[in-house]
């Protein structure tokens, strides 16, 4: 054990129960806004590594494009007054680095984000620009910081050439946390050997209503060896928006303070004991507005969630 310190439509044009017995043992906690008063409590997790609480919902950026530069700073602002904080992106992600670096320079706000990123051992994009220490500062300067707060090996590309550099990197306050990431069912088999033989503050893995195989095999052991977890595609990039359709939501989704296919999806990966903050893709405000009303008010407990799952599963 390794020791720890203590409007649907729109959307969608755009286009188990023993481990949630745990919900709420230290996990979850709620703070309220400071900016909108009678606004539902902020809900935020546990990074169990060092005890820091992040908002649930974060942001994922794989589809930022330089021709979007605006719309992207005005996402990024409008996170933030809403309480988000976590962005993650990666060296192999075209311009997002950049254009994350550049948006939060011109906001002044770099002090209020949690900034994630990724490397790999063979470079930047399959190869190209080198991998390693020359992907990590060019990230640093793209980003315009000092330090990141989570840097993870992606696809757990070069794993074991890495993590040395990592841990070398976190000892020296260039970063907060070191993780692996995944975003394939077929390596969560790596990524729990991952966890078992690194000391990782964080590992990211797909996760989904409709995708749960690492509710059985991957959130467990972050359970056990007390790892955070991000959640990546948790909309399976709006292709469950696009099933979802024209359907209505279910009358009991009220009582979880879920008004929107979206929340709904999300609100059924935060819920889960193990994960820490789902990170939903978007590039614009309004279903980045949509998105983060996730992490405000009630979330399922065991018996919703698998209500949820049930209504899912039926829905043709």
């Amino acid at each position: 054990m390794k020791s720890r310190t203590p409007a649907i439509l729109s959307r969608r044009e755009a286009v188990c129960g023993a481990l949630v017995a745990c919900f709420g043992a230290g996990y979850l906690r709620q703070s309220q806004a400071a900016d909108s008063p009678g606004v539902k409590p902020l809900i935020t997790k546990t990074v169990p590594s060092s005890g820091e609480k992040i908002p649930a919902i974060g942001l994922g950026t794989d589809s930022f494009r330089a021709s979007e530069s605006d719309a992207i700073r005005d996402e990024i602002k409008r996170m933030s007054e809403l309480g988000g904080s976590v962005v993650d992106t990666a060296a192999a992600y075209g311009d997002s680095e950049a254009l994350i670096g550049d948006a939060l320079g011109t906001l002044g706000i770099r002090n209020r984000m949690f900034l994630a990123t990724k490397l790999t051992a063979d470079g930047f994009f399959g190869g190209a620009g080198g991998g390693g220490e020359s992907s990590f500062h060019r990230s640093l300067e793209r980003l315009k910081t000092q330090r990141i707060d989570l840097l993870q090996v992606h696809n757990l590309n070069g794993v074991d050439t890495l993590m040395p550099l990592l841990q070398q990197w976190k000892k020296a306050g260039q970063i907060r946390y070191l993780g692996v990431t995944t975003s394939r069912v077929s390596q969560h088999g790596d990524i729990v050997e991952a966890m078992r033989k690194y000391p990782l503050d964080f590992i990211q893995v797909d996760y989904s209503i409709a995708n749960r195989d690492a509710a059985a095999s991957v959130l467990p052991i972050a359970l056990e060896r007390h790892v955070a977890v991000l959640a990546n595609l948790p909309l399976a990039r709006a292709t469950l928006i696009g099933k979802a359709g024209e359907r209505t939501l279910p009358d009991w989704a009220a009582d979880i303070d879920v008004s929107s296919w979206s929340q709904f999806l999300l609100k059924y990966v935060i819920s889960h004991p193990a994960v820490t903050c789902a990170i939903p893709g978007s590039t614009k405000v309004a279903h980045l507005e949509d998105n983060q009303a996730t992490a405000r008010g009630r979330l399922p407990d065991a018996a919703t969630r698998l209500k949820m799952e049930q209504f899912w599963d039926g829905m043709s």
